[in-house]
């Protein structure tokens, strides 16, 4: 079983554990292809790399059964624009701090590659948005796993987002931004601005204003069926346009469109894997502060 290994540069310390799980990998008769990126990163900390390499362009001949991600969850959002259209399935293993996606733990690798191996797993559907038009800018990567969002660029001033439901105007939001997220990105940047928390397999998109001059404005659940069409209205001449971890500075009066994907990210589910127990773990849901007992 030929798997992808990708990983950004970590801190040091880090590259011994990345090569302990490469030869458990080997020890399941699992057959690692590392990207290039990863391979360039432990060679310049001096360690060897027998393995295959492969770069992002070659990836798809290399028919990779199966990608795994080795960091945090930014890690794996890399690995999503890796795998693209392919919907070659994905593990995150978290080497990282929160790990919400990542969310094979360390200690549990093992367990985790045995089970790949044996094929004792799942693999879940989760949904992105595209954006359809900007294609001079963006080409073939105009997706996104968690969310697209607006912002302000290089001005104090906010922007107007006048934003359509299909052909039906919804709202003009005047903000320093406005993301569009999906089910999975509703644990993420939608979540740290008082976005809702979705469940991951739901057919729903989250529209929801950074800083928002109006404050009765509220974060919109809508069917995902509809086309979210933003027309920018900006003082300054350029916004900043984000797909989860990539950026591009496009025109502070341009039309973004985005829907749903006609494809989707495979992630894959063991079976000691909850969405609701990783709320109540990562998100720390149902503590109770007061009974905590009080430091110093």
């Amino acid at each position: 079983m030929r798997i992808g290994v990708n990983g950004r540069a970590m801190e040091a310390e880090n590259a011994p554990v990345v090569i302990d799980i490469i030869g458990r990998m080997l020890a399941h008769g699992l057959d690692p292809v590392l990207t290039e990126g990863m391979a360039t990163w432990l060679k310049m900390l001096g360690h060897d790399v027998p393995w295959a390499v492969a770069t992002d362009d070659a990836l798809p001949k290399e028919e990779l059964e199966l990608f795994v991600s080795l960091g945090g969850d930014g890690t794996l959002l890399d690995t999503v624009a890796l795998v693209g259209r392919s919907e070659t399935p994905i593990l995150g293993i978290n080497l990282g701090r929160l790990g919400f996606l990542s969310n094979v733990r360390l200690d549990t690798t093992e367990t985790a590659l045995a089970a790949i191996k044996t094929g004792r797993y799942a693999l879940q559907d989760r949904s992105l948005v595209e954006v359809t038009d900007q294609q001079e800018l963006l080409g073939t990567n105009n997706f996104a796993m968690n969310e697209v969002s607006i912002h302000k660029q290089d001005s104090a001033s906010m922007i107007a987002v006048h934003v359509h439901l299909g052909s039906d105007y919804l709202n003009t939001y005047w903000a320093d931004g406005l993301i569009i997220a999906t089910p999975t990105g509703s644990t993420a940047y939608s979540l740290s601005c008082g976005g809702p928390v979705v469940y991951p397999t739901s057919d729903a998109l989250v529209i929801n204003p950074i800083c928002p001059h109006n404050l009765n404005v509220r974060p919109f659940v809508v069917p995902d069926h509809y086309t979210i069409r933003l027309q920018l209205e900006a003082r300054a001449d350029r916004c900043l346009m984000n797909l989860d971890s990539r950026s591009a500075s496009i025109d502070g009066h341009s039309t973004v469109t985005i829907q749903r994907a006609k494809f989707t990210v495979k992630m894959v589910q063991f079976e000691d894997s909850d969405f609701l127990d990783t709320l109540r773990t990562k998100l720390s849901w149902g503590l109770d502060v007061r009974s905590s007992a009080p430091k110093g």
